[in-house]
């Protein structure tokens, strides 16, 4: 399972504020367009010491996607703010200097995704058996915080008409800019098992044309990036346009289990990918703030190779 859905305490600061919302026209990477390379951001602190995620942009290293996490949809009755970014509610005090920091990396050209669901358990149920309900909570976060796009990271049972029902909703709430992506692991897309109760293949059949692109887990034991035969076994399939498919990769082997691929072999894959498939999507990385060659000091480094094995 790859979200992790504790995060070590943070210092305190202001109170959240919520971005600045951009017309639909005026929002950038309002249509999935180009290689990606979307950095998921979780860890929003690590011991005690708030993680900035504007090296994306100040080091101008071609990352074009943001998705922050995790977004959880707690039981109405039992919570007193029953929808959550990780453990708090998202308008905590220490999520104020992170609701800064990503206003200005939508200024700077960084669309900002909302990952909902992971590995806890209960945000997609809540959303199949009590839409009406729930559906509204995750609608207006992602208006308060004027969120580019949403990530539906469905690690439990749904149905086929549930997720389609939410899709559809997304649509209809926030037009055609709105970014809507997937996260299956990588065999949901190749006729394998899948975590997330319903067939992919039939989603995408159903709603392709309302999915931007999928970010497909490629470790874990249900892909890789070591070579490039999970993506080939998602794309001579037929189904999946090469666009819609951005491949998820550990950034450290301690974040989330098996599978990591070191930086050298997977731009030698990468490279080789876009060789053999011109519109390929790219390449997401799980997570930020350690990610490797730069560890800690300097997590956007991760972003910087992949960009230019992409695009080199």
């Amino acid at each position: 399972m790859k979200r992790r859905t504790v995060i070590a305490a943070g210092v305190a600061g202001l109170v959240g504020t919520a971005l600045t919302a951009l017309p639909a026209a005026a929002r950038p990477g309002g249509r999935a367009a180009g290689r990606r390379v979307v950095v998921y951001y979780q860890t929003q602190y690590t011991d005690g010491t708030y993680v900035s995620p504007l090296g994306l942009t100040e080091n101008a290293i071609g990352a074009t996607h943001l998705i922050v996490g995790a977004v959880h949809l707690n039981d109405v009755n039992g919570q007193h703010a029953p929808v959550h970014l990780n453990d708090d509610p998202p308008g905590a005090a220490k999520y104020a200097p992170m609701w800064s920091d990503l206003k200005a990396l939508r200024g700077a050209g960084v669309p900002v995704l909302a990952m909902v669901g992971g590995a806890a358990p209960g945000s997609f149920t809540r959303l199949d058996t009590e839409f009406d309900t729930y559906y509204p909570l995750l609608r207006d976060f992602l208006r308060q915080y004027a969120l580019d796009g949403v990530d539906l990271d469905v690690e439990e049972d749904m149905s086929l008409a549930g997720v389609e029902r939410v899709i559809d909703a997304l649509r209809a709430d926030f037009g055609a800019g709105f970014l809507i992506t997937l996260a299956p692991v990588g065999t949901a897309l190749s006729g394998g098992g899948n975590l997330s109760g319903f067939d992919y293949e039939q989603l995408y059949r159903d709603r392709g044309e309302a999915i931007s692109w999928f970010n497909a887990q490629l470790y874990n034991g249900w892909g890789s990036m070591a070579s490039t035969a999970d993506v080939d076994a998602v794309l001579e399939r037929g189904l999946i346009p090469q666009d819609k498919l951005v491949a998820g990769v550990l950034t450290d082997p301690a974040n989330g289990g098996s599978g990591y691929v070191d930086m050298p072999a997977l731009t030698a894959t990468i490279r080789q990918l876009t060789r053999t498939y011109p519109d390929f999507g790219g390449v997401d990385g799980w997570e930020y703030f350690n990610s490797q060659p730069g560890g800690t000091p300097a997590p956007w480094k991760w972003a910087a190779e992949v960009s230019a094995a992409l695009n080199g």
